[in-house]
């Protein structure tokens, strides 16, 4: 009787701790699926807060870009309604304005015509001004350095450079005996051409000068340009009708005035053979063109 009350009892306990046991685990499950669902749920959100902050940029974007195509759209309509009103206006056009416009085309004809007989004359004169200087530094080779003189075409005109220390004697105006060689020779070209005119134009360094028959730099160069006009005229018989004599003073420089050298180029006087005035004034005239 003992034994089974005892087992019985055993039996007893037993089946209360298996029980039990059952539903602790039934716990624990619970509590695992538990948290693996509130962690699936955190993801969802975060998920569901990027996707929603996606989409609210690219909506920013969309209605950035429909407020540009709408300010398109405005600009467009002004200018297509701009264009009508131009067409209006172009429509409106009349008798007396289709024949202007003839009549200008026609003047643009005629100055076509001009420019092409500007043109031939000014290519005619180049041939002739490069002919000139052939001839300059044919008569002129002779006897006289490189660094003595110079001669260029320059545009329409034909100049001869000259050092001062070939033309004049130091610090004055009085040329020297190859000055004089220098000029008849130049006289003979000069004479030969009717149609031109010769300017003598005087240059100096910026050295200072002041002498009893000497004012200054502007005065030093006026009294050589005259010197040598003057022997022009004078001893070489070219008409001063064709003569021009200009001082530039120390400026219109060639080179710098800081070296012995730079001054020495500035010092020079200038020969410049050109057109005269009322042939260049003749090429300018409408009325000389050539049915």
């Amino acid at each position: 009787m003992n034994i089974s009350n005892t087992t019985f009892t055993l039996l007893f306990i037993t089946g209360l701790l298996l029980t039990s046991c059952v539903p602790n685990k039934k716990y624990m499950e619970s509590q695992s699926n538990l948290q693996k669902v509130t962690k699936e749920a955190e993801k969802c959100n975060r998920t569901l807060a990027n996707e929603t902050t996606r989409f609210e940029s690219t909506m920013r974007l969309r209605e950035e870009q429909l407020n540009n195509l709408k300010t398109q759209l405005s600009d467009a309509k002004a200018i297509r309604d701009q264009q009508f009103t131009q067409v209006g206006d172009l429509t409106v056009l009349s008798k007396t304005a289709n024949d202007n416009i003839k009549e200008t085309l026609s003047q643009l004809e005629k100055k076509d015509t001009y420019i092409q007989y500007l043109n031939a004359a000014r290519s005619k004169a180049d041939s002739i001004n490069l002919a000139l200087a052939v001839n300059l530094k044919s008569v002129l080779k002779d006897g006289l350095a490189d660094e003595d003189i110079e001669i260029k075409v320059d545009k329409t005109v034909v100049f001869i450079n000259l050092s001062d220390k070939m033309l004049y004697q130091s610090g004055s105006s009085n040329l020297t005996s190859r000055a004089h060689e220098v000029l008849a020779k130049i006289a003979l070209i000069i004479e030969k051409r009717a149609d031109i005119d010769v300017m003598v134009e005087g240059y100096t360094d910026n050295v200072p000068i002041k002498t009893a028959c000497i004012e200054d730099n502007w005065d030093l160069s006026v009294k050589r340009a005259t010197s040598v006009v003057r022997v022009l005229q004078t001893q070489y018989n070219v008409n001063p009708n064709k003569l021009i004599a200009a001082g530039r003073g120390e400026y219109n420089t060639l080179s710098t005035n800081e070296t012995t050298e730079g001054r020495s180029i500035n010092r020079r006087t200038r020969i410049v053979i050109l057109p005269k005035l009322n042939q260049f004034y003749d090429l300018l005239n409408p009325n000389n063109v050539p049915e």
